[in-house]
């Protein structure tokens, strides 16, 4: 089977994932893939720069939200959440990652409602990634709909 990588309208003009962390960090974070994901090295790869993208959208969230500015809620797809879980073990680069880009910590909450278990918060997920002006591969958010968080999540009370 080939796997066929789709990226958005401006791929070319997109900046680089990687370059949101030291290559010594994206190589432990792929490694980390490969070892409990069981997957290529190349998909690993691709796992993480959405990951990446995804964080650095959900950056601008947090700090939208701590300025009091207007936000939406984004939301990881199943293939980027692990490697989003992989990045916070690496708990000093995460830590570090957060505060350059969002100014603190980006908290992990599931959080499951009705826009997330019809698919419309990707809809959104999506404009904030390209946002962001870094390269998406459309594959691991048009292709997957369902969401990170299982059926069993609820709201947080502190949102």
């Amino acid at each position: 089977m080939t796997v066929t990588q789709v990226r958005s309208a401006t791929a070319a003009e997109a900046k680089d994932p990687r370059e949101l962390v030291a290559p010594e960090v994206f190589a432990l974070l792929v490694e980390d893939l490969r070892r409990y994901q069981h997957v290529t090295k190349e998909y690993a790869e691709r796992m993480v720069e959405q990951a990446l993208v995804f964080l650095k959208a959900q950056a601008g969230i947090v700090r939208a939200r701590a300025e009091g500015r207007p936000w939406v809620r984004i939301v990881p797809t199943v293939p980027v959440d692990p490697a989003w879980h992989a990045f916070m073990l690496r708990s000093q680069a995460y830590a570090a990652f957060c505060v350059e880009h969002a100014g603190q910590y980006i908290h992990h909450v599931p959080f499951q409602d009705e826009a997330i278990l019809s698919g419309d918060t990707l809809e959104v997920t999506i404009p904030e990634l390209r946002r962001t002006g870094y390269r998406i591969d459309l594959e691991f958010w048009h292709g997957e709909r369902n969401p990170c968080c299982p059926p069993e999540c609820a709201p947080p009370k502190n949102i």
